[in-house]
């Protein structure tokens, strides 16, 4: 990542280009102003999340992997997924892409017996973490090996690097008190850590169709928080089928899973008064709620009804419930991103159940447990803060997009290294942009000073464009060329600059075009110019205005001292 201490003078080579067609702007495929799904870009599907220094963390299984695996069209068969997704976001409509955990190259070592297969694939995580004793940070991430079982993958930070702790699954069919229905029973990990410290993990599925298909299970972890502890106990899960999660809420366990697609209404009347309980009955494949304050217990658990109704465009159903700065959000997915690309003509019409992360602001009651059943839309959630354009930004952050793609998100390469985010979920995490190409972000606070001046790191040859809608007139466009990373600074009107707004960064023109990062500046960094083509005295300092600074002055920013630039902190 480039650093702004670092970019002043860089900007001041860029090249005018010469005059070409300009293409237009690629196509959208979600609503301009809507918030889901979180990627414009990226299919992903089973949610998990976590919130950490202030950021809240989204991870899903790699659906985009399957569609580059099956020629970008078919149905999605699932085979191809072997790695994890990540996203974060601190404002709830502007999210970094930290790109995919690659779990075929962690866990290839994976080794098997006549129950279960080493690592195959990687669908459904669910992450928790911990701050333990000495103060380090402990980062869990539970998958299912397609439904063979449960892996784990350990971390100091939500991005990685991750590391599989054992040489096999952490739950299979020989589990004490695992599923027995079939050897393919025992997956979609829902993971939490009470308020005591203590670790806790259900899972399960697949059972018989009815009330009481009896696959759901819970289990305790042992302090490591990658082995069991004990025997798994089943959960009493009326028409369970499968997408288990837990949360801890005001002292008590929350489990929440998705309903099968068998309904008889006597059953649930007598279900109804067996327990004690007035709940309507579920609608199939929708996201139901238990609550327990012993969870080894299977008669302490009560059905309490439906936080989430059937996503309707996706075959299946998949969700979590997370609280971030002091918020519910109800995390899901479905197949509008598919459904967009499909109405814009640009994926194959054969391609079905790609599926996309989506969130709607949930309501709960932290005494009573009760959670009100979430409407799905596709606004999402509302911002709750603005982003700062004075801060680096990266390309991977955006709110929406077109025609942007990453260079190695997929892992399908051999081979991997460490990116520039500073974690190995991918390997270079470059944004591909082709002419057209365009980003979105929202709630830009400029304030009412105004920006002076536009850093952009890039590579190739090009033209970039500031825009206010995704075709309006540019606000700002600005040529470039080089062929290795380099930072353009460039003068921008403070008078046009200033104020919240939706921000597109658009190139109309691009050749091999690679984009990194960006920042505005309220100071015009454009006019160090000025200060480096004058002579300058042996053993003098001067500011970005070309004044001497002398020895009493505390010096801060960007200085030039012997004709070189220099940062004082």
């Amino acid at each position: 990542m480039s650093n702004l201490h670092t970019i002043i003078i860089s900007g001041l080579l860029a090249l005018p280009l010469t005059a070409s067609a300009q293409t237009a702007p690629a196509n959208n495929h979600k609503g301009l102003s809507d918030g889901n799904p979180i990627s414009s870009n990226v299919f992903c599907a089973d949610p998990t999340a976590l919130e950490y220094n202030g950021r809240l963390y989204v991870y899903g299984s790699n659906d985009s992997q399957q569609f580059v695996a099956s020629g970008k069209k078919s149905k999605n068969s699932y085979g191809a997924i072997k790695s994890i997704v990540v996203f974060s976001t601190d404002d709830m409509v502007n999210w970094t892409f930290h790109g995919t955990i690659d779990t075929n190259k962690l866990c290839s070592g994976w080794v098997s017996n006549p129950w279960y297969q080493g690592y195959g694939v990687s669908w459904a995580p669910s992450v928790t973490w911990r701050t333990t004793d000495d103060g380090t940070d402990e980062f869990f991430l539970y998958f299912c090996n397609s439904s063979h079982g449960v892996g784990v993958l350990k971390a100091n930070s939500p991005i990685g690097p991750f590391k599989s702790p054992n040489k096999k699954l952490m739950i299979h069919y020989d589990t004490p008190g695992a599923n027995k229905i079939s050897t393919n029973a025992n997956f979609d990990p829902g993971a939490v850590i009470d308020d005591n410290g203590v670790g806790w993990i259900s899972f399960g599925g697949l059972g018989p169709s009815g009330i009481m298909p009896d696959a759901a299970r819970i289990i305790k972890l042992k302090p490591s928080m990658t082995e069991v502890d004990g025997s798994a106990v089943k959960i009493p899960a009326p028409y369970h089928f499968e997408a288990n999660e837990l949360n801890y809420i005001g002292g008590k366990y929350v489990y929440t899973y998705c309903s099968n697609w068998g309904r008889n209404q006597n059953d649930w009347n007598a279900y109804t008064k067996q327990h004690g309980i007035n709940v309507s009955m579920p609608n199939t494949g929708t996201m139901c709620y238990m609550v327990s304050d012993n969870p080894m217990d299977p008669d302490s658990w009560e059905y309490k009804g439906v936080i989430g109704p059937h996503p309707g465009s996706s075959e299946n159903n998949h969700s979590h419930l997370q609280k971030f700065q002091g918020n519910y959000y109800h995390i899901y997915h479905s197949c509008a991103l598919l459904v967009g690309m499909k109405n814009a003509k640009d994926v194959d019409n054969s391609a079905e159940l790609y599926r996309s992360i989506c969130i709607n602001k949930a309501t709960v009651n932290e005494e009573t447990q009760k959670i009100n059943q979430v409407t799905l839309n596709n606004t999402g959630a509302t911002a709750i803060k603005n982003l700062n354009p004075y801060q680096l930004q990266q390309a991977e952050t955006m709110s929406n997009s077109g025609g942007v793609s990453y260079s190695d998100f997929t892992n399908i390469t051999k081979k991997t290294s460490i990116s520039a985010l500073g974690n190995d979920a991918s390997q270079n995490m470059q944004v591909k942009m082709q002419a057209g190409s365009w980003i979105q972000l929202r709630k830009v606070d400029f304030g009412q000073n105004g920006a002076q001046s536009f850093t952009i790191r890039l590579k190739g040859t090009g033209t970039v464009e500031l825009r206010w809608g995704q075709t309006s007139a540019a606000k700002a466009s600005f040529d470039f060329s080089s062929t290795t990373w380099k930072d353009f600074t460039f003068a921008v009107d403070p008078t046009v600059f200033k104020g919240t707004r939706t921000l597109y960064i658009g190139f109309p023109n691009a050749k091999n075009v690679f984009f990194d990062t960006w920042q505005f500046s309220e100071e015009d960094l454009t006019a160090v110019s000025a200060v480096v083509k004058k002579p300058v005295a042996s053993g003098q300092t001067y500011d970005l205005s070309g004044r001497r600074v002398s020895k009493s002055t505390k010096q801060h920013g960007i200085y030039i001292k012997d004709g070189k630039k220099i940062a004082v902190k």
